[in-house]
């Protein structure tokens, strides 16, 4: 088993701006805070993890391929500001699909962490939805909600998580206490 502590992060208002199916690389914008607070994770020793529900892909409003652009662009973005993503996993499916990747089952977490020789129960799991927060509890992570993207809704309608952030700067000061 690494040792090395892995962060599982949402990406649609997490990392990036919430888009209605983003599906272009155009439509990629970092929110603020994300480059310093996914830095200094990185500065600590954490492994950087996105995991998200991409289910535009089954609804046909973009491919695959498109996809695999996106995550590079984003990853050429992140990396100018000095971060890493150590890897992509995302769900194609719809809800209705049942399907057993799709957030909050564990199944992309549980993946990642086999891939990577982690223990989900030293990890964090950070987004902006309910999803987000129920994946890490469904894991045996420990959960930070976002105000960002639609956590701020979230937390006012009782979302709870382990930890509330403005941004992904707070939550990295967070962690590294």
């Amino acid at each position: 088993m690494n040792s090395r502590r892995y962060i599982l992060l949402d990406r649609d208002g997490t990392i990036i701006a919430e888009k209605n199916y983003l599906s272009s690389v155009d439509q990629i914008e970092l929110l603020p805070g994300t480059v310093e607070g996914l830095r200094s994770l990185q500065d600590a020793g954490f492994g950087l993890i996105v995991i998200t529900n991409q289910s535009g892909i089954a609804r046909g409003k973009l491919t695959l391929h498109t996809l695999a652009g996106i995550h590079a662009e984003l990853q050429r973005q992140l990396r100018e500001g000095g971060v890493r993503i150590d890897a992509f996993y995302h769900c194609p499916h719809v809800p209705e699909d049942r399907c057993a990747c799709r957030k909050p089952a564990p199944l992309l977490a549980r993946r990642a962490a086999a891939d990577f020789g982690f223990d989900l129960e030293h990890s964090f799991v950070i987004g902006d939805k309910p999803s987000d927060i129920e994946l890490g509890k469904n894991c045996g992570a420990r959960t930070i909600l976002v105000r960002t993207g639609y956590g701020r809704q979230h937390e006012a309608a009782g979302l709870v998580a382990d930890f509330i952030a403005d941004d992904l700067m707070e939550a990295a000061r967070y962690i590294r206490t």
